[in-house]
């Protein structure tokens, strides 16, 4: 076929469209850039949020909170026991039969404990370890200001453990994010996925991890706050939060 030749008016025609789908794509691409930054701006930023802190007048965030760092507090599946821990249970309790000797001198503080329905733990396996470690002469009895006992029913403070979605719910509104433990009011809410797995900085020794969250959670019954590392090397304080991490320093599940 023959070339057909345009009149000079039909050529700017041409040349407008052109220019105007040029404009067109350019103004997308800026539209893209700016939802890009929106999206980055809004992202959440800042430390997460002490989960583990005494719940005195804690207000809601005002504004989002990063998720807690999975990397820091969950070991690799590798090295994970074998137990299989629900993300949700079945959120009814079974409270720990009997009653402990008192240990320590002091005013006692009284507790029961029991453990969520339809996770792999009874409450004569939790609450025998709870006791032991309380009574511990390493830890809050030692000095003579704290006693403890275990008692069936009417308790001064409740030992729970809870499924990682009931922890939520009964540490609200400290975030946990369903990874680490709580003390909220008159309860110790202890996660079954901490209790299962530790975490990496104890090494694999879930009896020491295990000390630990008890004893710092006891520790804010107490009235102890949270406290940093004092230097590299040295021994985590008790009150340190250590399932955030140790901050160079070494394992610690004891107050004194």
């Amino acid at each position: 076929m023959g070339r057909t030749n345009r009149s000079p008016a039909g050529r700017r025609w041409t040349a407008a469209l052109v220019a105007g789908g040029t404009a067109l794509a350019v103004a997308a691409a800026i539209l893209v850039l700016r939802d890009d930054d929106r999206a980055t701006a809004d992202a959440p930023v800042g430390e997460p949020v002490a989960a583990d802190s005494p719940i005195a007048a804690t207000p809601a965030p005002t504004r989002p909170s990063p998720s807690v760092d999975r990397a820091r507090v969950d070991p690799p599946a590798a090295r994970r026991p074998r137990v299989r821990i629900p993300e949700q249970a079945s959120g009814r309790f079974a409270v720990a039969a009997g009653r402990s000797p008192e240990v320590g001198r002091g005013r006692p503080v009284r507790y029961t404990v029991a453990v969520e329905r339809g996770l792999p733990y009874l409450p004569s396996d939790v609450a025998p370890f709870v006791d032991a470690t309380l009574a511990d002469a390493r830890g809050w009895t030692k000095g003579g200001r704290h006693a403890f006992q275990r008692v069936p029913r009417r308790p001064d403070v409740k030992v729970l453990l809870a499924s990682p979605v009931t922890t939520d719910e009964l540490c609200a509104p400290l975030l946990t994010r369903g990874r680490v433990s709580c003390r909220n009011g008159a309860r110790v809410v202890l996660n079954a996925r901490r209790w299962a797995y530790g975490i990496p900085d104890y090494d694999g020794d879930l009896r020491r991890y295990r000390q630990y969250v008890v004893n710092h959670e006891v520790g804010h019954v107490l009235g102890a706050g949270h406290v940093p590392c004092p230097g590299r090397g040295r021994l985590a304080p008790l009150m340190q939060q250590q399932s955030y991490g140790l901050d160079g320093c070494r394992p610690n599940p004891w107050p004194r």
